[in-house]
């Protein structure tokens, strides 16, 4: 399925791209990428979902095809444009569902803006990276000294490691062509703001219904992860999807729309 981008501009001048689709009076999810990613991200799952679910998926700060601000790539910069995405569309309140560290954006929106959210979705979202000696041992081996132009090798290798299963190729390449236009001072500047970031502290804050999707084959996201994000959210449902991996959204995405549809469908009744 081919898909028109639109682009916003903010009021602090960031354009983001995005796409939409189905009923302009259904229910509103917004889809936040991960790390390096971009809306491109969320295609194959857009497909799988129903007509009566009004869905964006955005590119955020930084990546893909927006705007490459020189500064401000913490996760308070990236939730004070979903605000602004959502006033510029006039969105009162969404599902915000994350993938990967688009998880991080996610919850720090609900804690932050919890009357504007009507339910959370992790997928595949870890709880900290602070605690995860391959994300560090990647941080100081790689990402820290990353300089322009990013070497594609590293960008292929870096976008295959979130698969255990397989996907289509033309889907696999733009993927990668996504990650190899974000520059090395942005990879870096995130890469930070990850690691610094202390939501995982205020979990108990979240308020809205929220459902954790994992795959068991994730070797960059434990399962301790996932439990503890259950116990912590209070009304929180976790899935796990067996022989699935980190980017189970990609791999799985009939399945993972069915399981988005069924969550909003349940929060309408």
């Amino acid at each position: 399925m081919e898909y028109t981008t639109k682009t916003v501009q903010l009021p602090n001048q960031v354009k983001l791209p995005y796409v939409e689709q189905g009923d302009s009076s259904g229910f509103p999810l917004i889809l936040l990428h991960g790390y390096a990613d971009s809306w491109r991200s969320f295609e194959r799952v857009l497909a799988n979902l129903p007509n009566s679910i009004r869905a964006f998926a955005l590119t955020q700060r930084g990546h893909g095809d927006a705007s490459r601000p020189t500064a401000d790539y913490r996760l308070h910069d990236f939730v004070a444009d979903l605000v602004a995405f959502m006033d510029a569309l006039y969105i009162n309140a969404a599902v915000i569902a994350g993938g990967s560290s688009g998880g991080f954006v996610a919850r720090r929106f609900a804690i932050d803006h919890p009357q504007r959210t009507l339910g959370l979705v992790f997928i595949g979202s870890p709880l900290t990276m602070r605690d995860k000696p391959s994300v560090l041992e990647l941080w100081n081996s790689t990402i820290s000294k990353l300089t322009d132009p990013i070497d594609s090798d590293f960008v292929r290798k870096f976008v295959e490691s979130t698969f255990v299963q397989p996907v289509p190729q033309e889907f696999l390449e733009t993927l990668v062509q996504e990650s190899l236009k974000v520059p090395a001072r942005i990879w870096k500047a995130i890469f930070e703001g990850l690691l610094e970031d202390d939501s995982s502290e205020m979990l108990d804050e979240i308020t809205a219904p929220t459902l954790i999707v994992w795959g068991d084959k994730d070797t960059i996201v434990p399962l301790s992860d996932q439990e503890t994000l259950a116990r912590a959210v209070a009304d929180s449902r976790l899935v796990v999807y067996h022989g699935a991996g980190h980017a189970l959204y990609c791999e799985e995405p009939a399945r993972c729309a069915s399981d988005l549809a069924t969550f909003i469908l349940n929060l309408i009744h």
